[in-house]
C-alpha cells in the first residue's frame, strides 16, 4: 500500500493517465459531434486504426511526428468517406456500416504492416516535450501535465473551443437541430446531409488524430490492432458526457488511468496480473454504463437516416 503512494507511483499513474486518454480524448470528442448531428459512427475503431497506419508510415519515412500527425487526420477522414455515402447520403443502417468499417480496417492495416514491416518492426525515436515554466516543477502534477508534447496541450485546448462551438455558433445549432429535428433544420434552408455530412468526416479527423497520437506518441511503433478498443470506449464516452466537451475529457482521463495501471504498478512494486489491468478498462465501462446509462441524453434522430418529405 505504500508503495501505492510514492511519488513516482502517482507520476506515473498520472502522466500515462494522459497518454493513454489523449487517443479516447479525440474519438470521444469527434464522435460526439457525429451523434450530435444524429450520425452513430461505430466506425471509429477502424478511422483509428487507419489514422494509426498512415501516420506511423508518414512520420517513419518523413522523420516529421508533425506530418505524421497530418497523415493520421487524412488517413482516419479516408475511413470515413463510405460511412458518408453509404449512411448519411445512401441512410443504410449506421450500426451495421461501422462494424463492417472496423472489420475491414483491421483486416487492411494488419495486411499493409505485414508487406511494409514484415521483417522489422522499425520505432520512432522518443518525441521531444515542451515544458511550461513554473508549471512543469510542481511536483507530481508538473511532469504529469506541463512537461508533455505540444500536441498534448493542442488536445486540451479542443475541449474549450467545442464548447464555445456548440453554444455560441449556428453551426453548433445546426448541429443539434440535424440530431434532433431535422426536418425543422431543412425547412429553415439548412442541408441536413451536409451538415451531417461535415459532423462524420469530423469524426474521422478526430479518430485518425487518436491513432497516430496513439502510434506516434504513446507507442513509437504500429502494431495490428494497437487500439484494442479504444475506439468503442469513445463511443461511450460521447453518449455519457450528454453532449459537454468537458465530460468527454474527464471520462478520457478516468479511462486513460486505467489503461496505464499496468505501467504505474510496475514502478511501485506491486505485482498485478497483466490480465486483471488489461480488462479493467472495459470492466470500468460496464460499471459506468450501469450506474449512468439511463442518464444519457442522446439526440431524438440518431442513428435514423434523413429523407426529405418522410416523417
Amino acid at each position: 500500500m505504500e508503495g501505492l503512494l510514492q511519488v513516482p507511483f502517482l507520476t506515473a499513474l498520472l502522466a500515462g493517465a494522459v497518454t493513454a486518454g489523449i487517443p479516447l480524448l479525440l474519438a470521444g470528442l469527434g464522435e460526439q459531434m457525429s451523434e450530435k448531428a444524429g450520425v452513430l459512427n461505430v466506425g471509429i475503431e477502424g478511422m483509428m486504426l487507419g489514422g494509426a497506419y498512415a501516420g506511423f508510415l508518414t512520420a517513419i519515412s518523413s522523420g516529421s511526428i508533425w506530418l505524421g500527425f497530418l497523415a493520421g487526420a487524412c488517413g482516419g477522414a479516408l475511413v470515413a468517406v463510405p460511412m458518408v455515402i453509404l449512411c448519411v447520403q445512401r441512410g443504410l443502417n449506421q450500426i451495421v456500416i461501422g462494424i463492417g468499417l472496423t472489420l475491414g480496417l483491421e483486416g487492411l492495416t494488419a495486411i499493409l504492416h505485414h508487406v511494409q514491416f514484415s521483417r522489422t518492426y522499425p520505432r520512432l525515436a522518443r518525441v521531444e516535450t515542451l515544458p511550461i515554466p513554473l508549471l512543469s516543477d510542481i511536483p507530481i502534477l508538473g511532469p504529469a501535465l506541463f512537461d508533455r508534447h505540444p500536441f498534448v496541450y493542442l488536445a486540451f485546448l479542443l475541449v474549450p473551443a467545442l464548447a464555445i462551438l456548440y453554444r455560441g455558433t449556428n453551426f453548433g445549432l445546426w448541429l443539434r437541430a440535424a440530431g434532433d429535428r431535422p426536418a425543422a433544420l431543412d425547412v429553415t434552408g439548412i442541408d441536413v446531409i451536409a451538415t451531417r455530412t461535415v459532423a462524420v468526416i469530423f469524426t474521422g479527423l478526430m479518430a485518425g488524430l487518436g491513432g497516430a497520437f496513439l502510434a506516434n506518441v504513446g507507442a513509437g511503433i504500429f502494431v495490428p490492432f494497437m487500439t484494442h478498443g479504444d475506439g468503442f470506449i469513445g463511443v461511450v464516452l460521447a453518449m455519457l458526457a450528454r453532449g459537454r466537451a468537458a465530460s468527454v475529457l474527464a471520462g478520457a482521463m478516468i479511462f486513460g488511468g486505467c489503461l496505464s495501471l499496468t505501467t504505474a504498478f510496475q514502478i511501485a512494486g506491486v505485482n498485478v496480473p497483466t490480465d486483471v489491468i488489461q480488462m479493467l478498462p472495459f470492466a470500468t465501462v460496464m460499471v459506468v454504463l450501469i450506474v449512468f446509462g439511463r442518464q444519457a441524453s442522446l439526440p431524438v434522430a440518431l442513428g435514423l437516416p434523413y429523407v426529405r418529405g418522410e416523417r
